[in-house]
This record gives C-alpha cells, sequence and structure tokens, in this order.
C-alpha cells in the first residue's frame, strides 16, 4: 500500500477550536470530590463558562468547594442543586456507582448533564441515561476528557487519513499505584471500584477511536480480596482485522503509553497517552521519527477546559450528544469492559 499522493509525510494540525472561543454556560458541580476540583479550576481559567452552584450531601463540604472557586451558591443536597434555576447544565463528579441515578437526577430536573467516566457501572445503565435524554430531548455527554483534546484529533486525522497505511495493532496501557493505600472507592465494589472502569477505560476508549467497534474481546485479570480488579488485560479485534493489547492496573506504575502499528509508519504517544502533556512522534518502518508534536498546554487552560468547552457549544447549539463523544461511543466502550467484566469476574452488589 501507498499513500494517496495529497497526503503529506507529517503529523497534521488538530481542528480543535480555542476553549475560549465557546459559548458561556453556568455549570452546577455534583460532588464536590477531586475530579471536581480540577473541572472548576479548568472551567475558571480555560473557558468563557463559569460553576454557580455545587450540591453535596454534606452542605459543609459543598461550602467549603464554594470558598475555594468563589462559587455563588453551596446546596446541601443533590437535589437542591438540580432545582437551581440559575443553572444551566450539571457536571456530575460522583464515584461510578452513583453516575446513573445523579444524571437521571439532573434529567428529571430539566437539566443537560455532563458525566464523568466511567459513564455508567455498565452500558444497560448507559442506555437508561441516554433514554431519559431523549425522551426531555436534553444534552448529555460522557466527560472522556481525552476525546476532546486537540492531540486526540492528531490521532484521528491520522487515521482517517490512512497516513500510517494499514492498521495493524494498537497497544496502550494505564497503570497507576492507587492500591492499596490510595483512595477507599478503587477497593470498594459497591462503589464500582477497581482499576478497569476508573483507569482502563482510558485504553479502551482509545482502542475505540482507532479502531472502532470490536468484533472480539478477550481479557484476563488479577482481583482483589473484595472481588474488584487490581490488574487487567485485554485483547480486542477490530473491524477490519487490527489488535489491541491494552492493560490497566492499579498495583504498579507502567508507562501509560500507546502506540498505533501501521504498515507504512506508527505513532508512539508517550507521557501519559490520554493527557495535554502527551508528545506524538510519526515513526517510519526504519525507526526513524519522521515528524513530532510536542505536548503541553498554555497557561491559561487546562485539559478538562476543552470538554467544558465542547459541552458548551453543543448545549447552545441545541445538540443531544457531541459528534466527539456520541452516545453510541459511550456504548461501545461500556459494552466493551462489561465483556471484561464478565471475563475477569467483576460483579458489582445489585447486578
Amino acid at each position: 500500500m501507498t499513500l494517496p499522493i495529497d497526503v503529506p509525510l507529517q503529523l497534521p494540525e488538530p481542528r480543535t477550536p480555542d476553549p475560549h472561543d465557546a459559548p458561556a454556560i453556568r455549570w452546577g458541580v455534583l460532588a464536590p470530590g477531586g475530579i471536581a476540583h480540577a473541572f472548576a479550576d479548568a472551567v475558571a481559567v480555560g473557558t468563557s463558562s463559569s460553576v454557580v452552584a455545587v450540591g453535596s450531601r454534606s452542605r459543609e463540604r459543598a461550602q467549603d468547594f464554594a470558598d475555594e472557586f468563589s462559587v455563588p451558591r453551596a446546596h446541601g443536597s443533590y437535589e437542591e442543586l438540580v432545582a437551581d434555576p440559575e443553572v444551566d447544565a450539571i457536571y456530575v463528579a460522583s464515584p461510578h456507582s452513583e453516575h446513573r441515578d445523579h444524571a437521571l437526577l439532573a434529567l428529571e430536573a430539566g437539566k443537560p448533564v455532563l458525566v464523568e467516566k466511567a459513564f455508567t457501572r455498565s452500558a444497560a445503565e448507559g442506555r437508561e441515561v441516554f433514554a431519559a435524554a431523549e425522551a426531555r430531548n436534553l444534552l448529555v455527554v460522557e466527560a472522556m476528557w481525552s476525546r476532546f483534546l486537540p492531540h486526540y484529533d492528531v490521532v484521528r486525522r491520522v487515521v482517517e487519513t490512512g497516513l500510517m497505511g494499514e492498521l495493524v495493532a494498537v497497544f496502550a496501557d494505564h497503570g497507576q499505584r492507587l492500591y492499596p493505600g490510595g483512595p477507599a472507592r478503587l477497593s470498594q465494589p459497591e462503589l464500582a471500584g477497581g482499576s478497569l472502569l476508573d483507569l482502563g477505560v482510558y485504553p479502551v476508549s482509545f482502542a475505540d477511536l482507532v479502531l472502532g467497534a470490536p468484533s472480539s474481546v478477550a481479557a484476563t485479570g488479577t482481583l482483589t480480596d473484595l472481588g474488584v480488579d487490581a490488574t487487567t488485560t485485554i485483547t480486542v479485534t477490530g473491524a477490519g482485522g487490527a489488535h489491541g493489547v491494552l492493560s490497566c492496573t492499579m498495583a504498579a506504575v507502567t508507562p501509560v503509553a500507546a502506540v498505533v502499528a501501521g504498515t507504512l509508519a506508527r505513532l508512539e504517544l508517550s507521557g501519559a497517552f490520554y493527557g495535554p502533556g502527551s508528545t506524538i512522534r510519526l515513526v517510519g518502518p526504519d525507526n526513524e521519527v519522521i515528524d513530532e508534536r510536542p505536548g503541553g498546554l498554555t497557561e491559561d487552560v487546562r485539559g478538562f477546559s476543552y470538554e467544558a468547552a465542547e459541552f458548551a457549544r453543543c448545549l447552545v447549539a441545541g445538540e443531544t450528544e457531541s459528534p466527539l463523544m456520541p452516545h453510541a461511543t459511550t456504548l461501545r466502550v461500556m459494552e466493551t469492559m462489561d465483556a471484561v467484566r464478565r471475563q475477569v469476574g467483576v460483579v458489582y452488589p445489585g447486578e
């Protein structure tokens, strides 16, 4: 296979808009945990929008968050937050186990919602959320922040143009030392803990970005004494026959790198492949670096700024889903992780 004559051997420019250029909307943050702090900072620094309300089961905790980020209103319940008439959209930042219920709570109050990844515990719960949104004609987006970053658009364009030739394989890993001794929620089945939904969702979603819907999924894993996965290895086969080899662990630090290999060249993503600091290299068959795009952000933007901006654009445009993270893609990723959990033996309470 040879490249089309009009495709240069260089990395394309991302098509990602400046997040500051997106319309301004008013956010309500549901559950002020660690990831909510990152989101609030990203909205304030990197977009034209603002966080105007926060809700927690603890009014004191909500007030602490409000004081830290100069948020006007702190609510002592989630019900109060979603009923706030000054809020345009809800950002759900609770544990995975609560995503379905909290998304439905917001939708039933007439609020569009951005739901942290993993979107829900299962594809079945995800379908419930999307059905509720469709019934009310409301926007719902999974906050898989990597999908909205400029370097992921570079990957997307490389695949679209066939710059690497025919796709052969994808490799991606995500390992952090978070167990034991890390956040308690990761060890608890009732909170949908384990490495897959927290860390593995990144390589699974990356493989989906490159390969699309898998025709087969095979997985092995090691479980903790409470029955959540500590380490999981996944092999997927894309519709065109390309393979993905993916891994995640919360028991050790891994390179957190990704490679997309084609018949003519390969992409290497290093420096936490899913984050804005990742460096992308286009490498030829003789291992020469053909082109390179260093990662990094400017001082006035954060990684989460891009997902917040995309949501605001979609909301003001009257869309019910984002073309960068459509509902079908979220469900595909959840279905893949459902298959992985079945094979590894992870079952959450109530399933």
